[in-house]
């Protein structure tokens, strides 16, 4: 059925149809012959934001919608994770060594020897005359007694394995601290672009409103060049808040390790419910279990750990006053032939005839070359009487290295109590802080209501709008600060206090990136 008053078929649609797919150009210059109310401006809008659209999806597809869990997991396969990671592989590699020294070694040797001139046979005769020699030994050496050096140096290379343990959780927390910090300064930098946007659009909306003011003979000259002036000089504080945004992405782009060219959407937000959340949480905690609690921070515990090691030293160092007691076993066989030619087969003696004027009783036997089996075994025993006075000086820099062990655990214990404590005042002074700005800015917000009202009236001046104005963009910036060093305060105090560093409500189960996004942050 036919609508008579139906809208036909789009203009642009039936040149679709008519022309099919062609360039920019042949379409602007097809389409306007086809209808007189069709603008060719209007074709030529249509056609530069379909040039436009498919660039613009596709770098929104190629943005990282980066959360605050996910920044910290892309951090966490940085440089600083894994040197400390290879400093854990390399304690263990020479935990290994120091468990090989008081192993068993069990060697397999062979070998082959060719004689061109024997003096013990040209001196005694031909019976020591034997040119080649193959050997074929299995050897077995057991330590039996070391003096303890096998035993302490053991055990000082378990504890800096788990000194080096505890030293990758603690870059591990200082990682995931300063990546906080990095994604924590972006968002308030974005959110002081915002905050300058808005004084900025706030003056600018002032000033048009002046300047009918003075079209209508209710302002003066004056009032508009002031409240130009006005706006003029706030377009610098916007210039400055969106260089410092860039420079908080900047860093975060580091510690992430994101390509300079992609782009990055903070995704997680710190609303004040969050920020309360955490202040109840850490806030709440007794200053008297802090001694407890800082003995098992992993810094304390590396330290402490590192002592006992360098003890440990000091015991293998005066182990070298002491004997050493071993046990070797060998087994194997060996074999004398004419020729170079390797033996096949077992050794025997096989009788021959003995030389003219030997006794009648005499037997006389020849070796066919072959394999002779060839067992030992041996006990040794090693004291060092006088060595240069050497392990005197092993033992003077092991227990001096012991000693600077010792104070520096004290430093690294004394150094926790003093940031659990700065930690905690940080966290009542912001806290403080944060209260007195969410009151502020709500007063602020009143008042430069009230003065706009009053000034549109006729009733106030613009300096009072001026003046409100910027006593409302000092109390929204003061207060985006106080919730942003609330949350660093808090997760300081998790870090120094050895708990792990909370992140929002809600940003917990964002998704680590996949493996196509690992694969394109790798510079």
């Amino acid at each position: 059925m036919d609508f008579p008053n139906a809208p036909g078929p789009s203009p642009v649609w039936n040149a679709e149809a008519r022309f099919g797919r062609r360039s920019p150009a042949d379409r602007v210059s097809a389409l306007s012959g086809l209808s007189p109310f069709v603008p060719r401006a209007a074709l030529l809008a249509a056609l530069v934001a379909g040039a436009w659209a498919a660039p613009l999806a596709a770098q929104d597809a190629d943005t990282l919608q980066l959360s605050l869990p996910a920044a910290v997991s892309m951090a966490q396969a940085g440089e600083e994770v894994t040197l400390a990671e290879s400093r854990v592989d390399l304690a263990s590699a020479q935990l290994g060594q120091a468990r090989a020294a008081g192993l068993p070694q069990l060697r397999l040797n062979g070998g082959y020897t060719h004689v061109y001139e024997n003096a013990r046979a040209q001196a005694v005769g031909s019976i020591f005359n034997q040119p080649n020699t193959y050997t074929a030994n299995l050897n077995l050496a057991v330590p039996l007694f070391q003096g303890g050096r096998v035993v302490q140096g053991l055990r000082a290379a378990s504890r800096l394995r788990g000194a080096a343990e505890a030293d990758l959780a603690n870059t591990r927390t200082d990682v995931s601290l300063q990546t906080l910090q990095a994604y924590l300064s972006a968002l308030l930098a974005d959110q002081l672009v915002a905050i300058q946007e808005n004084n900025l659009t706030l003056a600018e909306e002032r000033l048009r409103q002046v300047e009918q003011f003075e079209r209508a003979g209710r302002a003066s000259r004056y009032d508009v060049l002031r409240a130009r002036v006005e706006r003029t000089n706030l377009e610098p504080l916007v210039i400055q808040a969106r260089a410092d945004r860039d420079l908080a992405l900047l860093e975060l782009r580091r510690l992430t390790n994101v390509p300079e060219g992609r782009p990055i959407r903070l995704v997680t937000r710190v609303d004040a419910a969050t920020v309360r959340t955490l202040v109840d949480r850490f806030g709440a905690r007794a200053a008297g279990s802090d001694s407890v609690v800082l003995d098992s921070l992993p810094a304390v515990r590396a330290a402490r750990l590192r002592v006992e090691a360098q003890r440990a030293a000091t015991r293998v160092a005066r182990a070298g006053y002491l004997p050493s007691l071993s046990l070797s076993v060998g087994s194997g066989y060996q074999a004398f032939p004419s020729s170079a030619a390797p033996p096949i087969s077992l050794g025997r003696l096989d009788r021959v005839s003995c030389p003219a004027g030997s006794a009648a009783d005499r037997i006389c036997t020849q070796q066919n070359g072959g394999w002779f089996s060839d067992r030992s075994l041996g006990l040794t025993v090693s004291w060092p009487l006088f060595d240069g006075l050497r392990t005197r000086s092993d033992v003077q820099l092991a227990t001096a290295q012991a000693r600077i062990a010792s104070d520096v655990a004290e430093q690294t214990l004394e150094q926790a109590r003093v940031e659990a404590a700065r930690a905690r005042a940080e966290l009542r002074r912001t806290q403080a802080l944060f209260d007195a700005s969410r009151q502020n800015v709500a007063e602020a917000e009143e008042a430069f209501r009230i003065a706009t009202v009053r000034f549109s009236r006729g009733l106030g001046t613009q300096l009072d709008v001026s003046d409100a104005q910027v006593a409302l963009l000092t109390a929204r910036t003061n207060e985006a600060r106080a919730t942003h060093e609330l949350y660093l305060a808090g997760a300081a105090l998790a870090r120094a206090l050895g708990e792990q560093i909370p992140f929002p409500a809600g940003a917990a189960p964002a998704p680590s990136p996949t493996e196509a996004d690992a694969r394109a942050t790798r510079p």
